[in-house]
């Protein structure tokens, strides 16, 4: 009789009183501890082989007359390799225990600065490094967070942006290697905005300065090394723009920029500044964004890359006449990096396209600033394998979202990738991270991968708050406009719905950092309509996420989120908090964390995991204890996609 009475007093007790104890394993000498996550099958782990085992490069910079140097990776890490010709042997320069951050050439010295964390937790400390002899010297005190290396042409001062002030702010210093003392605070930086330098000007006198607010609000200043006046070019306070600072030209007379001063699209830009100002708009007749731009060491060719849907194109310019013409020998894919060589009659640049991970390809010049020769190969990244021929390509398609932009149904561009085979297929939508940032279709080994283990369609919608398109759908999401967001994956799964070869019945939802938000609130509202979310370090309480995302970018995310100390906003940022509604998810999670991200803590996902597993939700847990935001060791990576693909054939394709 007393069993039966304490055996029914356990019964009434509430769920949340409940100890549970999640079934734990851990793999890489500890450092990975996978919660209530099944082992992972023998089978599984080779099938998967050959997509895990695909590698990508990427251009560092020319190593003048003997090839360049890129980034890539044989081991577990990526490190700094040089190739001397095309399709020549890649040789490995570096050997440390973390992966390289930003490498920048030391002016016209051989030597290359590199930054680099311990453990993903963004503490970046900058060291020298000779690749003739491998000697390694740390530049910065190793405990502050220093990034954004500049060098002035004679390689003798370095520029940086650091956080060694106060550990929060990140200011504007430089120093001369080699003399510890030197080392200088040139601007501190207002909270919540970052300064970081751009470019020396010849004589050493001017620095070019990029301030960063916001993703709206970017402002550029010309520094006087020497009477140390700061002078503000382009961006105010009265009126906010986004401008990005490129390099001065080559008489030191003006600067090239990228803007949307004019309300357009990002547009490329010269500036003269002094009492009276001169700007000339380059690319005003070009209706795409402007994403990069480099210019030549002699000052005659420039080049620029514009994103048009989502795919880059080249075009080559003299910077004299300031006429351009796009280069069309080049692939459909995603161009970046670009790189003019010494000789000032070659230019290199990473491609990378939906077939084909990322690669370096050297552009021969022609005789006119803008015109070009042959188009080379230098790296051939491995496959695995794999017939790179049978990969997907994606289809960009619009769908019609819940609001109206005049007179017309608003719509959202997404990616949409097809199995073979006839449907209705499964689907993943996967949700891109920032929210300032785009999806766009390069190559992706985890879609491809997706595609042909898991036979389902992927598709990857860029929702109100993504970049490449114009200043008002970037703003669409902001401060109490933010589930307007979760609204477009709302008409998203609508849209799924009337398509013959979309199965709205299986339907997934995937997402990392604010792309894992995304997933968890989705999961709120959409429950009813799918199946499984896959939550990859993903915010699940802005207020939380607010008070112990680091100090050094705690302000600049209230921008973009909201103030959690106006009580007013507060209280709205906790009424959207998929912590809140935990009781309202009802589908199966996997969540996937780095202990160490500085970014979005590990708190967010311990939160989300503890509230649903309170209320008898299937959750899987993951986490690395030597990792920040997102996994950069392929060891940890390679398991977390194997149990993601698990995950997946049990909660979305199983009846």
């Amino acid at each position: 009789m007393k069993l039966t009475r304490i055996f029914l007093s356990l019964l009434l007790l509430p769920l949340c009183l409940l100890a549970y104890e999640p079934v734990e394993w851990t793999a890489n000498d500890g450092q990975l501890v996978l919660q209530d996550v099944p082992r992972i099958p023998d089978d599984l782990v080779q099938r998967l082989n050959r997509y895990q085992n695909v590698r990508s490069a990427s251009l560092l910079d020319w190593a003048d007359d003997e090839g360049i140097f890129i980034r890539t990776r044989f081991g577990e890490l990526s490190q700094i390799h040089q190739v001397r010709e095309p399709g020549g042997v890649r040789r490995q320069l570096t050997w440390f225990p973390e992966p390289i951050g930003q490498v920048t050439r030391r002016g016209d010295r051989p030597e290359l600065s590199i930054t680099m964390d311990e453990g993903g937790g963004e503490q970046d400390q900058i060291i020298l490094f000779d690749p003739r002899s491998a000697k390694t010297t740390r530049l910065t005190d190793g405990e502050s967070r220093n990034r954004l290396v500049r060098w002035s042409r004679d390689g003798r001062k370095m520029a940086f942006q650091s956080t060694r002030r106060n550990g929060r702010s990140n200011d504007l210093w430089w120093m001369e290697p080699g003399k510890p003392d030197s080392t200088e605070l040139l601007l501190e930086a207002p909270d919540g905005s970052w300064f970081g330098p751009v470019d020396f000007g010849k004589r050493g006198r001017l620095l070019l300065v990029q301030q960063f607010i916001s993703v709206d609000d970017s402002r550029i200043y010309i520094l006087d090394l020497e009477e140390r006046n700061l002078y503000l070019v382009a961006g105010s306070t009265e009126s906010p723009s986004a401008n990005k600072a490129i390099s001065f030209d080559d008489k030191g007379t003006g600067f090239y920029f990228i803007t949307n001063m004019r309300g357009r699209a990002a547009e490329l830009a010269w500036m003269s500044p002094g009492e009276e100002p001169r700007i000339e708009f380059v690319t005003q007749d070009t209706p795409w964004d402007v994403t990069e731009f480099a210019v030549s060491e002699d000052g005659t060719r420039g080049a620029f890359v514009t994103n048009e849907d989502g795919i880059g194109r080249l075009y080559l310019m003299n910077t004299v006449t300031r006429k351009f013409s796009r280069v069309d020998k080049i692939p459909l894919g995603l161009i970046n990096g670009l790189r003019f060589h010494p000789d000032n009659r070659r230019l290199a640049f990473n491609l990378s396209t939906a077939q084909t991970p990322s690669d370096v390809y050297v552009l021969e010049l022609g005789r006119k600033p803008e015109t070009a020769r042959a188009l080379k190969r230098w790296t051939f990244s491995e496959v695995g394998g794999l017939d790179t021929s049978e990969f997907a390509q994606p289809r960009l398609v619009r769908y019609p979202t819940f609001d109206m932009r005049g007179d017309r149904q608003r719509m959202v561009p997404a990616f949409l990738y097809l199995p073979p085979g006839k449907g209705p297929h499964p689907v993943i939508i996967h949700v891109h991270g920032g929210p300032e940032s785009q999806y766009r279709p390069a190559f992706s080994k985890r879609t491809q991968m997706w595609l042909a283990e898991l036979g389902v369609a992927v598709i990857a919608p860029n929702i109100r708050g993504s970049t490449g398109y114009d200043s008002e759908y970037l703003a669409l999401d902001n401060g109490m406009l933010r589930e307007d967001a979760i609204r477009d994956i709302g008409a998203l799964l609508d849209w799924i719905a009337e398509q013959r070869e979309l199965d709205a019945d299986r339907v997934a939802i995937h997402g990392s950092s604010y792309g894992g938000y995304v997933v968890l609130a989705s999961a709120v509202h959409y429950s009813d309509r799918l199946r499984a979310g896959v939550d990859v370090v993903g915010i699940s309480n802005f207020v939380t996420f607010l008070e112990n995302t680091e100090e050094y970018r705690r302000d600049f995310r209230r921008l973009e989120y909201g103030d959690e100390r106006i009580p007013e906003v507060r209280e709205f940022l906790e009424s959207i908090s998929p912590l809140n509604h935990a009781d309202e998810i009802d589908i199966p999670l996997l969540v996937v964390q780095g202990r160490n991200d500085p970014r979005v803590p590990a708190s967010e996902s311990e939160q989300i995991v503890q509230a649903l597993r309170n209320r008898g939700r299937p959750v899987w847990y993951i986490e690395a204890l030597n990792e920040g935001h997102g996994y950069d060791r392929k060891e940890n990576r390679d398991i977390s996609e194997q149990a993601t693909i698990l995950f997946l054939q049990k909660y979305l394709l199983e009846p």
